[in-house]
Formats: structure tokens, sequence, C-alpha cells
């Protein structure tokens, strides 16, 4: 017990001396994380589309061959940054483009750099959950749409994307947590996030374990909210849970799964012109009903 209640009073001590520095280090994180996640959306959304254009045998050539190249040079990028660490992928960027151009090419913001990192990692792992996701759908439903005269494009965008993007919402929202915790790895290239805060503080007072429980229970709390404030968003997309048959379609009416007593349509059993015309088909069958027998 006397561990722990020193260890509050060092939380405590840093807590008060160095708020400022911890809270903008989460700021950092977190507006890192949202843009790097959304643009990485983007670029999964992209290349899981371009990724899942069909073609045939029947198809022209170069068609083909076009389709063909792009998926090689996706499936390239995806395995590449897929494979690799985010922290030798921030090294090989921001230190290794000046190296091999004689600083012809280099990043003077450093905001710019952490987030074309974060965005290009989030978009090889988004490439594949939109692949997947596109897949999930029935092939029923685009056979159906090409049936009533739509175009790839109108399929995709009207059809298919639209429950695709349900689908993977919540591996949307994982990708976002992984890059509040993975931005971690940003003090590389010196970029001022919730953990590079922590190696400074560390770094003048040596209070290395008070300030590490400061930044696990910063990510515990930021990962939380996130998780809390998506599962929202997931309960917002599915809608209510309960639906009602709207029972004024014309088209229900006539598909004959409308009653109402007395007004039945000619298909449907509860109605007086239904029933008639059954009592006279057996008469002709049978020459009379059970009744008058």
């Amino acid at each position: 017990m006397d561990k722990l209640a020193k260890l509050c009073q060092d939380v405590v001590l840093l807590w008060s001396k160095y708020h400022p520095m911890y809270l903008n280090g989460i700021k950092n994180t977190l507006i890192l994380a949202l843009v790097a996640t959304v643009i990485g959306c983007v670029i999964g959304l992209i290349c899981g589309i371009l990724n899942t254009i069909p073609y045939s045998k029947q198809d022209p050539l170069p068609k083909r061959f076009v389709l063909k190249l792009i998926r090689v040079l996706v499936r390239i990028y995806v395995e590449v940054f897929r494979g690799t660490p985010m922290v030798l992928q921030a090294v090989f960027i921001v230190y290794g483009l000046p190296y091999f151009t004689d600083n012809a090419l280099r990043f003077d913001n450093i905001w710019a750099a952490a987030i074309l990192i974060v965005s290009i990692n989030t978009g090889a792992y988004m490439a594949e959950s939109v692949r997947g996701g596109i897949i999930s759908i029935d092939p029923g439903q685009t056979e159906g749409a090409k049936a009533i005269g739509m175009t790839h494009v109108q399929t995709m965008t009207n059809v298919i994307l639209p429950q695709a993007i349900r689908n993977i919402i919540p591996q949307i929202g994982n990708n976002f947590i992984i890059n509040v915790k993975d931005t971690s790895v940003m003090f590389i290239v010196s970029f001022t996030e919730f953990f590079a805060a922590h190696r400074y503080i560390v770094g003048v007072n040596n209070m290395y374990f008070p300030s590490a429980a400061i930044e696990m229970i910063g990510y515990l709390c930021m990962t939380l909210v996130a998780s809390f404030l998506l599962r929202l968003l997931e309960k917002y997309m599915d809608g209510d849970d309960s639906y009602e048959l709207a029972q004024e379609d014309q088209l229900v009416m006539a598909a004959g799964t409308y009653s109402h007593p007395g007004h039945g349509t000619p298909f449907d059993e509860q109605s007086k012109e239904y029933r008639d015309q059954a009592r006279e088909s057996l008469k002709n069958r049978n020459g009379s009903t059970r009744g008058e027998r």
C-alpha cells in the first residue's frame, strides 16, 4: 500500500506540473489519428474498388491488362505497408527520401510527414477491409442491378458500397483505435504526440514509471471514449429495431397481400369474388357443393 500511495503521489505531482504538455500531446494524438484514419479510409476505398472491378476474357486486351496491372500495384502496396512496422516506414519516408534524392525531397512540415505516414499505413489495411466488404455482398444484388440496366458505377455507388461501408464500420473504428496507440512511434520523426511528451518529461525528472502510468490511463481513456462513440454510430446506422409494414402501397395491394374485409383483390382468399370463383369451380367439377348434397 505504501508503494501504491507513493505512486499516486508521484502521478499527481507530475500531472500538476506537466499537465499542459500531456494535454497538448493528447490533442496532437487525437488530431493525427482522426485525420489519418479518414485519409486512410479514402485510400482504402479507392484501392478496394479498383481491386474488385470485374473483367472477363471477352473484354478487350488493353482493359484486361490495365485492370491486372492495377491489381498487382495494389497488392504490392498492401503487402509492403502491412508487412513492415510503421516506425520503419516513418524512417524511410522522412529520412530515406532526403538520403536518396540529396535533399531534393524532404518534409519541412512534420505534421504533413506524420499524417502521410499514418494515412498510407491505414490505407493498406483498409484496402483489404473494403475488398472484403464488397465481396461479402450477395452477388445476386449485382446481377439484379445489371438486369434493370444499371452500370457498374451505378451498381457500386447505389447498391454495393452503402452495404459494404456499413459492414466495415467496426473495422474503421478498430483502425482508428489502433492509430491512437500507434502514433506513439511518431516520436522517431520528432512529432510531439502523447508518448513524445512522456519521453521529454521522463528525460527531465527521471520519474519513468509514474509518467508511464499517466500515459496508460490517458491512452485507455481515449480508446474507451472512441469505442463508445463508434458503438453509438453503429447503432444509429442500424436504424430502428422494429419496422411496420406499409399497407398503403398499391403494389402490395395488387399482389394479394393486402387484406381488408370485403375489399380484397381477386387473388385474395378473404375477398367475396375469390370465394365465388372457388364455389363455381367446385360446382363445375363435382356437380354440386357439399352444402347442396
